[in-house]
């Protein structure tokens, strides 16, 4: 009997908590934190998703933004996702009502991007859900980055021989959302701008 109390009562504070930070994410996932501390889990590790280095040194893949398919390079100086204007427009995202009053630094020099938030961004079975992200205008990159907006979210990330591996959370609330990290294999630089 104490033991569930000892469980209600440390549920109520987590839920406390996640109120008064407004995430109701956390709750289900300190509803299954309990459960595993108490050797009940039911959720299932997630599998990483791998991706292979590419010829020329980079780690290239596919993903799907708002359930269009998108090609992108991870780059972990990027301190977001950018987007290239193409890839925008080809995703159906608002263009027209965009302002380009963010300034970044790429391969090609100094330009101005704009600030958006993606509703979804898929890399194999890892889903992330409100993503902020950077347009650049047209011709101004040729390649979209999976900058840090995106990693930060996962549980972990790391280079294995070769192969990126991406962790993320279980799936506990139809959404894979992060709620904390412990930075396991990660990799991070402080410039604010893009490559």
């Amino acid at each position: 009997m104490s033991r569930i109390l000892l469980v209600l009562s440390m549920l109520a504070a987590t839920a406390g908590a996640v109120v008064a930070y407004g995430d109701p994410n956390q709750l289900a996932r300190a509803g299954e934190q309990v459960s595993h501390m108490l050797g009940r889990s039911t959720v299932k590790p997630v599998p990483a998703v791998e991706i292979a280095r590419g010829q020329a040194g980079e780690f290239a893949l596919n993903v799907k933004i708002n359930g269009v398919k998108a090609p992108m390079v991870i780059d972990t100086g990027a301190t977001s996702v950018v987007l290239t204007w193409e890839t925008a427009k080809a995703i159906g995202l608002p263009l027209d009502l965009l302002e380009y009053n963010v300034d970044v630094e790429t391969a090609g020099g100094h330009t101005k991007a704009a600030r958006l938030t993606l509703d979804r961004l898929s890399v194999g079975h890892l889903v992330e859900k409100s993503i902020p992200a950077l347009v650049v205008p047209r011709g101004q990159m040729k390649t979209n980055l999976l900058g840090m907006s995106f990693l930060d979210r996962l549980e972990s990330w790391g280079v294995q021989a070769d192969r990126l591996k991406l962790h993320g959370y279980p799936d506990v609330t139809g959404s894979i959302d992060k709620a904390s990290s412990n930075g396991s294999g990660r990799h991070r630089r402080s410039r604010p701008a893009v490559n």
